[in-house]
C-alpha cells in the first residue's frame, strides 16, 4: 500500500513538471523551459530550506548552527529522492529478509520504518547485511494510516520467529521515526525485559512532534505533541523499555521537533550532528554502532553499506 501511494505521488510530480515544460516551451522555447521544469520538479527544496531554517527558532534552547543546517538540508534532499522516488515505490522488495543458519556470529536484526514509509527504506542496509550473513527482518507496517497500536502484532510475529529459529539469542531492533513508537507499543502489549538485546531509535518522536499536525490518519494524530495516545503510552509502559533503548537524535531534524521530543527519559541519548530526519538512516556512526551490536563476538569486518 505504501509503495503504491508513493508511485502515485511520483507520477503526479512528473505530470505537473511535464505540464509546466509544455507551457513554457510553447511560450519561450527550450532554454527557459528546462530551467523552470527543474525548479518545478524540485519545488520541495526551498520549502525544505525554510523548515530547516525554522529549527533555529524551534530548537532555540539548543540551536543548530547555520552551517550544520545547510549540510543537513543538502544531504536530506539527496536522501529524499533516493528513498521516496526509487527505493520505496519501486524497489521495496528487491532485498528479501534473510534467515541464514545460526553460526554464532551475529544476533538477528529487526528493522522498522517510519510514517508513510515501507521496508525499502532499509535497502542499503539489507544489501550489506545479506552479504554478511546477518539474520534480518525488515517490516512494512500496515495499514499506512492506522493506529500505531496495530503494528504491534507484526513486530511480535517477527520477534517470535527469531526466538524460534535462533533460541537464546536476543534480536537487535532498529527503528526509524514512528517505528520507535511502534516498538514501544509492542513492548507495552507483549514485550518484556530480555526479549530484545537493545532498541535503537533514530529520530523517533517519543514526546510527539509539531509536524504531526499536518499528518493524516490515526497514527498522525497519535504523534502530535501532548496527544492522549502518547500520554497513555508513557503512563502504562514498563521502565525496562527505556533502560534497553538508545535514542539517536539531531538538532537538524526537520520532522521531529522540538529536539527534546526525540529523547526518551531514562534512555541513553546520542546526538548526531548536521543530519536531517532521513539522513539518520544513512549516517556512518549509527551504522557502525549497529554493526558492533550485531556481533556476538568482537571481530573486524565491513560496516553496513551506506
Amino acid at each position: 500500500m505504501n509503495a503504491k501511494l508513493q508511485r502515485w505521488q511520483l507520477f503526479l510530480r512528473l505530470l505537473v513538471t511535464a505540464a509546466v515544460m509544455t507551457l513554457i516551451w510553447r511560450a519561450y522555447g527550450w532554454g527557459l523551459e528546462f530551467g523552470l521544469s527543474v525548479l518545478v520538479f524540485w519545488a520541495h527544496a526551498p520549502f525544505m530550506a525554510v523548515s530547516f531554517a525554522a529549527l533555529r527558532w524551534v530548537n532555540r534552547k539548543e540551536p543548530p548552527s547555520w552551517g550544520a543546517l545547510i549540510r543537513a538540508w543538502w544531504t536530506e534532499l539527496l536522501a529524499l529522492d533516493m528513498v521516496f522516488a526509487w527505493q520505496q515505490p519501486f524497489a521495496h522488495a528487491r532485498w528479501p529478509d534473510t534467515s541464514p543458519p545460526y553460526s554464532g556470529r551475529f544476533r538477528p536484526l529487526l528493522l522498522l520504518h517510519g510514517y508513510t514509509c515501507n521496508r525499502g527504506l532499509w535497502n542499503s542496509w539489507l544489501r550489506g547485511l545479506s552479504a554478511s550473513g546477518v539474520p534480518v527482518r525488515a517490516l512494512t507496517m500496515e495499514p499506512a494510516f492506522g493506529s500505531i497500536d496495530e503494528y504491534a502484532q507484526s513486530i511480535e510475529h517477527a520477534v517470535s520467529e527469531f526466538e524460534q529459529r535462533y533460541p537464546g539469542v536476543e534480536p537487535l531492533v532498529v527503528a526509524h521515526s514512528m517505528g520507535g513508537l511502534a516498538v514501544r507499543a509492542w513492548y507495552r502489549k507483549q514485550g518484556r525485559e530480555g526479549r530484545v538485546a537493545r532498541i535503537l531509535t533514530l529520530g523517533t518522536p517519543h514526546a510527539g512532534t509539531l509536524l504531526a499536525r499536518l499528518g493524516r490518519g490515526r497514527n498522525g494524530q497519535e504523534m502530535r505533541r501532548h496527544s492522549k495516545w502518547l500520554a497513555e503510552l508513557a503512563a502504562q509502559e514498563s521502565p525496562a523499555v527505556a533502560a534497553e533503548m538508545d535514542c539517536y537524535y539531531s538538532r537538524c531534524d526537520q520532522i521531529v521537533c522540538p529536539v527534546e521530543s526525540a529523547r526518551l527519559p531514562g534512555a541513553r541519548s546520542i546526538e548526531i550532528e548536521s543530519t536531517g530526519h532521513l539522513g539518520l538512516v544513512f549516517h556512518p556512526q549509527i551504522q557502525q554502532d549497529v554493526w558492533r551490536l550485531l556481533q556476538l563476538e568482537p571481530e573486524s569486518g565491513p560496516a553496513l553499506a551506506a
